[in-house]
């Protein structure tokens, strides 16, 4: 084996993210979502008429799986998609006021894991943290 587990960095920024992603789970399941159905949702409330593509990009997901998640949150009628008033073969896509409702009960709880967080680091800590992590998204690009 070429570098043991418990050096390799990778491992433990997976453990964090898999952390992360419990707890969100947990929390925005109150709300009846998924997490990939709240990204989608937060996204959707800061920039109505969004294509799917657009969307996808912001969510950090294929396309083909913001078509999965926007399907099911149509269904449950939390958004709506209609014809771009000029491009009629794009659909733009909005919140509706149960999507909204829906929403906000997701975020109060994924913000009570943020805060978390927050307090768990020191401001200038968090500015490091955020620097290393984008110089691990670096390295990782190569």
């Amino acid at each position: 084996m070429g570098m043991p587990a418990e050096e390799r960095l990778g491992l433990d920024v997976k453990r964090a993210e898999q952390l992360l992603m419990a707890a969100k789970h947990a929390a925005v399941k109150r709300a009846g979502l998924t997490v990939p159905q709240y990204a989608a949702l937060l996204v959707l409330a800061g920039n109505p008429g969004i294509s799917n593509a657009a969307l996808a990009r912001q969510c950090l997901v294929t396309p083909q799986a913001s078509n999965v998640v926007l399907k099911n949150l149509l269904e449950r009628g939390l958004i709506e998609r209609r014809p771009h008033a000029w491009h009629r073969q794009m659909l733009e896509t909005h919140l509706t006021e149960e999507g909204r409702q829906a929403l906000e009960v997701a975020d109060a709880a994924a913000v009570e894991i943020e805060r978390r967080i927050e307090k768990a680091f020191t401001p200038p800590e968090r500015d490091q943290l955020r620097e290393l992590l984008a110089r691990f998204g670096r390295a990782v690009s190569g």
